[in-house]
């Protein structure tokens, strides 16, 4: 973990300095992100510059802070988001997340079906990018709404919302994993606290939201071939450097810039063959079964779960807590959830050795993307609190007895909506009320870093991928994405904060 303070300041620099140089350093990760069309990646590392070189600080020292935090941040973040993708990589390509959703929608219908769809949205969120989710959901949703009177938003949104709620508030999708590692927070605890937040933001925003705006928006069914071809054509260019996630869309970033992740099926190559897909490596697959996907997708988070449990509840030194604390760390975790799948989704769907090496070697180089973002965020946190910005805003925050948990969700509201990037809000907002999580017990660390998390989901509009992917796969206007997918993120980032203060008056 990444410390909260460096041991000396990089900076002799007063207050007024400190904090004009801290709205430098975020000004020009804005600018160049929002404005200048720059890659998120080179935005964090010039605006660490901006930051080091307005707080006085010597360039030497400004590097060597942002380098021990790229470090850092990759070394204890990287590594779980590459073992949570390759998870996702072989649920998708066994087929395993079809079977999911398949059984679960198939089992019900009429007004049960968006609540099911939310569901098993939430269900494959877990493992899953949010853009991969989406390119496997959105088939479905249209196939069950041409059979059914249901409605194509009153499907759409719960599974939209199912795969959002998850992205932003429950580890390990990158978002909350910087969050977790910014501010020292407990990781069990933390997903404990998520899931409990999860639940009715999920049914808000979801089945009850999609139930309201269904009837405000009429929407007809786009033709399904038209939504492949969309998923396709976001996929080369999400997977890309500055794509939009839509052709023609002109948004200004690419997935990452979204603060979320795209995984193509055409990218998982074999990185001895990277000129063969997946699809040219493996031969027919058959569905690894119902069960055996959902034990693969949930075993990562039961290990993690019993860990905060064994924390909370057993004595410190029993040897039961001791096991749970060793498989129940989130390496060890998804780690076993990486073998699990290796045997129970690659080796059941048909896979021999060299298709499921195929397959988890192909689920790495799509989200190189996020893991140069999410690393170069943890170098521009890491300027900061070495310069010592955090603790003036801390000390602020103390005198004018503003919570916490306010301020992480305010400033993850603004740098969202300034920048459309959940990933660069999470970062930076973590970075910045850092030092007040000394002063909080566990729990309410905890909470902050769920406060943050929904702060980061705020309102997508026109800058975001996000935005124009669910804008082209539905077939909607801007106006109508705006109603419903705009809006939807916003009830998710109010809901699950107020789920977050909530929580805090009892916990």
């Amino acid at each position: 973990m990444t410390s909260l303070a460096a041991e000396a300041p990089i900076t002799d620099a007063g207050t007024a300095q400190l904090v004009l140089a801290a709205v430098l350093g975020i000004a020009a990760v804005v600018l160049l992100i929002a404005w200048a069309k720059w890659h998120p990646f080179l935005a964090l590392i010039t605006g660490a510059g901006v930051l080091g070189l307005a707080a006085g600080a010597a360039p030497g020292k400004t590097i060597d802070s942002f380098i021990d935090g790229v470090g850092n941040t990759a070394g204890s973040v990287g590594v779980l988001i590459a073992l949570g993708s390759m998870i996702g990589g072989l649920l998708a390509e066994s087929g395993g997340a079809d079977g999911i959703v398949n059984r679960i929608v198939n089992g019900v219908s009429g007004a049960a079906l968006p609540w099911a769809m939310a569901g098993v949205a939430a269900l494959i969120g877990l493992p899953l990018f949010f853009e991969v989710g989406v390119v496997l959901l959105v088939p479905i949703v249209l196939l069950v709404a041409r059979r059914t009177d249901v409605g194509l938003l009153r499907l759409g949104i719960p599974a939209l919302a199912g795969l959002s709620v998850l992205h932003g508030l429950v580890p390990p999708h990158p978002g909350p994993l910087v969050a977790i590692e910014s501010l020292q927070a407990d990781l069990g605890l933390t997903l404990l606290l998520g899931l409990v937040c999860a639940i009715p933001t999920v049914i808000i925003a979801g089945p009850v939201f999609g139930n309201f705006i269904a009837k405000r928006v009429p929407l007809q069914v786009p033709a399904l071939a038209a939504a492949t071809s969309g998923s396709s054509t976001s996929g080369s260019s999400g997977s890309g450097s500055s794509g939009s996630g839509s052709s023609g869309s002109g948004s200004s970033g690419d997935s990452p810039v979204g603060g979320r992740d795209f995984v193509d099926r055409d990218d998982l190559a074999d990185p001895v063959n990277p000129g063969a897909s997946v699809d040219e490596q493996i031969g027919p697959r058959r569905n690894p079964g119902f069960w055996a996907a959902v034990l693969t997708v949930l075993l990562p988070v039961a290990l993690m779960l019993a860990r905060g449990l064994a924390e909370l509840f057993l004595a410190e030194g029993s040897t039961a807590r001791d096991i749970l604390e060793v498989i129940g760390e989130p390496v060890v975790a998804l780690l076993a959830g990486v073998f699990v799948a290796m045997w129970a989704l690659g080796h059941r769907a048909g896979f021999d050795r060299k298709e499921t090496n195929a397959v988890l070697g192909g689920a790495l180089p799509p989200i190189a993307g996020i893991l140069l973002i999410v690393a170069a965020g943890g170098g521009f946190k890491q300027v900061l609190v070495d310069a010592g910005v955090g603790n003036v805003i801390a000390d602020a925050a103390q005198d004018a007895n503003i919570s916490a948990l306010v301020l992480g969700f305010l400033v993850a509201v603004g740098i969202r909506v300034a920048t459309g990037s959940a990933t660069v809000a999470t970062i930076t907002a973590a970075g910045i009320v850092a030092p007040l999580a000394t002063s909080l017990d566990r729990p309410e660390v905890s909470l902050l870093a769920l406060a943050i998390g929904a702060g980061s989901l705020f309102f997508s509009h026109v800058n975001d991928a996000g935005f124009w992917m669910v804008k082209e796969y539905f077939g909607m206007t801007v106006g109508q994405t705006i109603k419903t997918w705009s809006v939807m993120e916003t009830i998710i980032s109010v809901v699950g904060f107020a789920c977050v203060m909530l929580l805090s008056l009892v916990v």
